[in-house]
């Protein structure tokens, strides 16, 4: 499946910024399952951006604004090949042991209510991939998903009391599990092409697991899927800090607001475009 994608980041600031520092994991890799094409960054700014792998093997984009910024526009085209294998990786750099997935963080860490949830999830499935395919039902059974690019996550402790959140927080959440179970997991941010009729986010998030006898392999359990043609692997993390698409800062700059465009088709199609503001 060949899938375009634009994607335009714009900040303002009510008073104009003295400099701004971004970091950017807006990039995918080409592995097996993917095959970027062609992939562009522009920023509206008399910058240079830097590239550079990241702990992880992501690439990653560094630039410094300085000046009086009052608006900074950061646009991503490209296109993507993507090919079914059942979500199982092959070809991705692979930087630190398997073991280090098993390491929490504040935004994977299982409550007790978490872990018992589990143990009864996957407690009659065995192990390995069986487990992994029982924890991805259940936290979609659990969890309802919400679409909106505009809602913001929650957190998986909130997000598994209250039942609802977005893919970030369901993918936190098979993490958290996952590794109460002794598997290796990892956050993935993504992008996600959808037929008009299941429009939801573009933006995506899901989760890997490291299966014995298979390596990694994805589990989107906002979908209740292994990742598909229609998923664009793009970073990777111990959580969604250290795979998110843009960090940074700015000096001065009050009142900033954010607007997020997303346009995303298969080639020679009509693509969808979704906005998401912030304040």
């Amino acid at each position: 499946m060949r899938i375009c994608v634009a994607h335009e980041t714009v900040y303002r600031y009510e008073r104009p910024a003295k400099s701004v520092i971004q970091t950017l994991r807006l990039t995918p890799r080409s592995h097996d399952g993917q095959h970027v094409v062609r992939w562009r960054i522009d920023v509206d700014q008399d910058v240079r951006l830097s590239q550079s792998e990241d702990a992880f093997g992501n690439i990653s984009h560094a630039f410094t604004a300085i000046g009086s910024i009052e608006s900074l526009r950061v646009r991503v085209e490209g296109e993507v090949e993507t090919h079914d294998n059942a979500g199982v990786l092959h070809g991705v750099i692979e930087r630190f042991p398997v073991a280090l997935y098993l390491r929490d963080t504040d935004l994977t860490q299982a409550d007790a209510p978490i872990r018992d949830f589990a143990h009864r999830s996957a407690g009659t499935a065995g192990g390995g991939l069986a487990a992994c395919h029982a924890l991805m039902q259940a936290i979609h059974d659990r969890i309802e998903v919400s679409g909106d690019p505009k809602q913001p996550a929650v957190g998986q402790t909130q997000a598994f009391a209250a039942g609802n959140g977005v893919a970030q927080d369901a993918s936190h959440l098979f993490i958290a599990c996952a590794r109460t179970l002794g598997i290796p997991s990892r956050y993935v941010s993504g992008l996600l092409w959808q037929p008009p009729t299941q429009q939801g986010s573009a933006s995506h998030a899901w989760a890997e697991a490291y299966v014995e006898g298979l390596g990694w392999v994805g589990f989107d359990p906002a979908l209740s899927v292994c990742p598909t043609v229609q998923h664009i692997r793009v970073a990777v993390g111990l959580d969604y800090l250290g795979a998110a698409p843009v960090r940074g800062a700015h000096y001065g700059g009050e009142g900033e607001s954010l607007e997020v465009t997303v346009d995303i088709g298969e080639k020679g199609e009509r693509p969808q475009a979704q906005r998401q503001s912030q304040s």
